[in-house]
């Protein structure tokens, strides 16, 4: 073991389990979040050494705050839990879906990143690494621009706009976070075979190549990027 330590938040499955069984392999100790015990769990013994469970419900305040206090210390921090609840355009996308999927894809962030921040800066030398979990067609270039991966016009108004707030966060925290030595980016991971909606799980993208992206993101070296949307 080298002595670091991850959280990755909505490890049970699909792409964050990948990314903490990845991190768990370059020898870190990885707290497994899962609102689910039971999956946590079975996570956990699929991923093997160096992986623990962790129950986090990141829409939960007190929750967050709970599984905080367990950890005195913490080098990396994986925001990857997110929900797509449907496909719709905006013009067919009620309030209440809005509402429900900004409280996991950017209020859910805002609270775990904030409440582990004080276990975060005790870790030593390369300084802690923050990984947000993002997409490509929260991408505003991409949306406006001709681009295979991005249909001007298509759905899913509520999760793109909330993942274009996270690129968003994710700049103003790298910013505010820099003299202390964070790296703070965003993955787009790429359409991958999950279970976020429809059309992921019809995809044939493998989720274990895009966790190797996060990898490099959660290692990356003190003159690595930070700020950056990378896909």
């Amino acid at each position: 073991m080298n002595e670091r330590t991850a959280l990755v938040t909505g490890a049970n499955k699909g792409i964050g389990k990948h990314i903490a069984r990845l991190l768990a392999a370059e020898g870190l100790t990885v707290y497994v979040g899962s609102r689910d015990p039971g999956r946590g769990q079975r996570a956990v013994e699929e991923i093997g050494a160096g992986a623990r469970l962790l129950v986090l419900d990141v829409t939960d305040p007190d929750g967050v705050a709970q599984a905080a206090a367990q950890m005195d210390r913490l080098d990396v921090l994986v925001n990857n839990a997110g929900i797509s609840p449907s496909l719709a355009p905006p013009t067919d996308t009620g309030v209440e879906e809005y509402r429900r999927t900004y409280e996991t894809n950017v209020f859910g962030v805002v609270a775990v990143t904030n409440a582990f921040l004080a276990a975060l800066p005790r870790s030593p030398r390369p300084r802690p690494r923050i990984v947000n979990i993002s997409s490509g067609t929260a991408s505003l270039t991409w949306s406006t621009t001709p681009n295979p991966q991005v249909t001007p016009g298509s759905g899913g108004g509520a999760y793109r706009s909330s993942k274009a707030a996270l690129n968003a966060l994710t700049v103003l925290y790298a910013q505010t976070l820099a003299e202390d030595g964070f790296k703070v980016n965003a993955l787009a991971p790429g359409l991958r075979a999950t279970d976020l909606n429809p059309r992921a799980a019809a995809a044939a993208g493998d989720p274990a190549e895009a966790a190797q992206g996060a990898l490099r993101l959660a290692l990356l070296p003190d003159d690595g990027p930070t700020g950056g949307f990378f896909s």
